[in-house]
């Protein structure tokens, strides 16, 4: 997996590059709909041509199996 690990709480982050705005969006929005599915939401930071996801479990502190689920998943949105 080529995520990131960042800490201050640790968390998975990987920042997906897109043409314009409207792509960053439309990503953003299949990332949220993923999210509601799942149960799981990730900070989300959209900005022209990119969007930053960040995975990690609150009341655990930090990543966990379903944040790594959830990475792998996120990554399947760009197929």
């Amino acid at each position: 997996m080529d995520w990131e690990v960042h800490q201050n709480p640790e968390r998975l982050v990987k920042t997906f590059p897109f043409a314009n705005f409207r792509e960053a969006l439309a990503f953003a929005h299949r990332v949220g709909e993923l999210a509601e599915a799942k149960g799981h939401h990730p900070r989300l930071t959209v900005e022209w041509g990119r969007v930053t996801v960040e995975w990690w479990t609150h009341s655990a502190g930090g990543i966990t199996e379903k944040d790594r689920e959830m990475a792998r998943l996120t990554d399947l949105l760009l197929g």
